[in-house]
Order: structure tokens, then C-alpha cells, then sequence
């Protein structure tokens, strides 16, 4: 060990610690600072026993003051709700299409759905809700299943495809690699394409309108305009869900697709469906009802 000394200079004991010939001083710590030390020591025990604090296996200790940040948002959130109560009332009650932009149910409707929107439905169709490929463009007039509120409203409630909804908005298309030869595969393709742009092979087309009007013009219509009833899009506007490459059509024509949306009936308030039905109805794409 080390001895210890006493420096000559300022007469206080050294550490014993030498670095380079400097020898370091046991001056003792200022008694402000231990002080404050031990002050924090006996408030964080006292916080512990105050507040949860202690991970246990499945919770934390609860502390004795019985403070949980989870039970202070559920308290807003009541509160909120209780605040709202009237409006999600009327909203519940009031038929949709019946709402006019200004006033304060639509106002309210368009809020609360644009929330309920951002929090479930924007992982899929994003934040401005433009669409992805595979996941439909909210913002333009082309709709598979109807742009109309009540069409929304359905389309959000039941969902596309799903096997929990047996209200599910459904359709399926035949797998044609399964169907038509390759020869006949790029003659339909040129045909489809044709509705929207110039062919590239127009020698394909005779072969490639026989084989549409016998296989797909039950569901997407002879001059290609779709069917809403049938969620069949229209092949004429250049609007592709999946991509409008040559490779992308003739792969759905090989393989189909098979988009499916989660029954939203099932997972939000009534309240919740019929605003956000209200808010994408809003963002521009939206539809008068069809007249009788």
C-alpha cells in the first residue's frame, strides 16, 4: 500500500494516488454536495414507494399513491367522449348523405374520421390517402365497389374479401395462366391494353377480343367499363391498380389478384366507421348517391 502523506503546501493529507509527480489531495467533498446527494437518495426511495417504480414479472409495483399514467389517458378519454356524446349521437343517428360540408355534425364527422384514418387506415392507402400499388387511390372518381357514402360505408363495415365479414364485398378472378394458352395470354393482354392506348401488335387483336368477350366481358363489360356491383374495374381510363406495364396486366391476367380488406365493422365504434366513411367521402372522390 501505498503510504499516505501530508501535503507540505496546502497540509492536507494526500490519496496516496502520484501521477507524473503530482500527488492528488484527499479533500473532502463539499458539504452542499453531499448533502444533495443524500437528499436525492431519500427522494428516489420515497418516489419508488409513491409511485410504480419496480418492473415485476408481469406489472409493476403500483405504488401507494395509486397513480397510473394509463388511468390518467383513460380518464381524458372518458372525458372526451362524455363531451362528444351528443354529437357521436346525432352522428349515429343522422343519414350521411343528409350532412352538409359546414355544418357542425359534418365538421365534426370529417375530424373524427381524418383521426380514425390516420390511426388505421393510412399504413395501406398513406397519409394523403393517394394510394400505394395494390391499395386504391381514396382521392380521384375511380371506385371498384362505388363512390357514393353509402357504397363507403359499406366498403368500410364489411370489408373486401375477408373471411371474418360474411357481408364481405366479394369477387374473384379466374386465374387465366390456368385457362389460356401463352399465344392467347399476350393476344387478351393487347386487347385490354388497346382501351387505353395505342397497340403495339395489333395482329393480336381479333384473337385477343374473341377470347375478352367470351371470359371477361361478364364482369368487366364488352366496351371494358367495369361493373361497381362486381368490384370489376374499368380497363378504359388508364387507371391500374396494380400497375400499368404490359408486364403488370398480363401478370394479373396469369395469376389474378386478390386485394383484401379487413372488415372495419368489427374493430371500430359505429361512430367511428360512419366519420371516416364521411371523411374519405370528403377528400374529393367522393360521389352523389345514385338516383333511384
Amino acid at each position: 500500500m501505498t503510504e499516505r502523506k501530508v501535503d507540505d503546501a496546502t497540509g492536507v493529507e494526500t490519496t496516496g494516488h502520484t501521477w507524473d509527480g503530482i500527488e492528488e489531495l484527499n479533500n473532502p467533498l463539499p458539504r452542499w454536495w453531499l448533502w444533495t446527494f443524500y437528499i436525492t437518495i431519500v427522494w428516489g426511495v420515497l418516489y419508488t414507494i409513491a409511485f410504480p417504480a419496480w418492473p415485476l414479472i408481469s406489472q409493476a409495483t403500483g405504488g401507494v399513491l395509486g397513480y397510473s399514467t394509463r388511468g390518467e389517458v383513460a380518464e381524458r378519454i372518458e372525458a372526451h367522449e362524455a363531451a362528444n356524446a351528443g354529437l357521436v349521437q346525432e352522428l349515429n343517428a343522422v343519414e350521411l348523405a343528409s350532412l352538409a360540408p359546414g355544418d357542425d355534425l359534418h365538421r365534426y364527422a370529417v375530424g373524427r374520421g381524418a383521426s380514425v384514418f390516420r390511426a388505421q387506415c393510412s399504413q395501406c392507402h398513406g397519409q394523403g390517402a393517394a394510394g400505394f400499388e395494390g391499395y386504391p387511390n381514396l382521392l380521384d372518381d375511380d371506385w371498384l365497389w362505388g363512390g357514393d357514402l353509402a357504397n363507403i360505408q359499406a366498403t368500410i363495415q364489411h370489408g373486401i374479401r375477408n373471411e371474418t365479414d360474411p357481408d364481405a364485398r366479394f369477387s374473384q378472378m379466374p386465374a387465366y395462366g390456368e385457362i389460356f394458352e401463352p399465344e392467347e395470354i399476350d393476344a387478351v393482354v393487347e386487347y385490354v391494353l388497346a382501351f387505353s392506348r395505342e397497340p403495339e401488335n395489333p395482329d393480336l387483336l381479333p384473337l385477343g377480343e374473341e377470347l375478352y368477350l367470351d371470359n371477361c366481358a361478364a364482369c368487366h363489360g364488352d366496351a371494358g367499363m367495369g361493373d361497381r356491383e362486381q368490384g370489376a374495374p374499368n380497363l378504359t381510363d388508364a387507371i391500374w391498380l396494380y400497375g400499368s406495364d404490359r408486364e403488370d396486366v398480363e401478370y394479373s391476367v396469369i395469376n389474378a389478384r386478390y386485394g383484401v380488406m379487413p372488415a372495419w365493422g368489427q374493430r371500430l365504434s359505429e361512430a367511428d366507421v360512419r366519420a371516416v366513411s364521411v371523411y374519405v367521402h370528403s377528400l374529393g372522390g367522393g360521389e352523389v348517391a345514385p338516383s333511384e
